[in-house]
């Protein structure tokens, strides 16, 4: 059996698996080819990259915290942080269950094209909003929406876009493509 490698936008509200509860969007709607599973997570409520294969020994290495893959974010955040805000943020910060979350990489965003998500973020009159542009090299569970909140600016929307070396690019929401290996790694 060849290897596969496949990059997905998984839009939001898709669970990163192949079976869920009754009403729960799954990897299965997408006619992926046979035995491919996802490499690493995406929370239901985050949209984006997400890589899926059948080389179990790639999905290990991809995922591994040790393997100072870098995935980068865009995430779209309550308020407008301060240079002050995004220098605590990249040298570190304190999330659930007190873990200090490796440095990262922070910066705002002055352009983004995403569409309109479905359903809508929560829009609050008076309160504006701003993208930022995350990298981590770790994965921990809703890491990045921790992080924002640590410094008082709750995410509201967050799009992965890269991982590794490979990018999302202009693939569409719900789209898949095959990659050659090397693209990724």
């Amino acid at each position: 059996m060849n290897n596969l490698y496949i990059i997905f936008n998984k839009p939001y509200g898709v669970l990163c698996q192949f079976t869920g509860e009754k009403d729960d969007k799954t990897l299965s709607e997408f006619n992926f080819p046979k035995d491919v599973y996802a490499a690493g997570r995406l929370d239901k409520d985050s949209e984006g990259l997400l890589v899926l294969t059948n080389d179990g020994i790639f999905n290990q290495n991809l995922t591994n915290p040790k393997s100072n893959k870098f995935k980068t974010y865009h995430v779209q955040v309550e308020k407008i942080p301060t240079q002050e805000d995004l220098e605590i943020l990249q040298a570190g910060v304190i999330i659930k269950g007190g873990y200090k979350t490796l440095p990262c990489k922070a910066k705002i965003l002055t352009e983004t094209s995403y569409p309109d998500r479905v359903p809508p973020i929560r829009e609050r009159k008076n309160i504006p909003t701003c993208w930022l542009e995350i990298k981590v090299c770790e994965g921990k569970n809703r890491q990045v929406r921790s992080m924002t909140a640590s410094i008082g600016y709750p995410t509201l929307r967050l799009i992965r876009i890269g991982v590794g070396k490979i990018e999302l690019g202009d693939l569409a929401s719900g789209q898949w493509r095959q990659v050659d290996k090397r693209e990724i790694i």
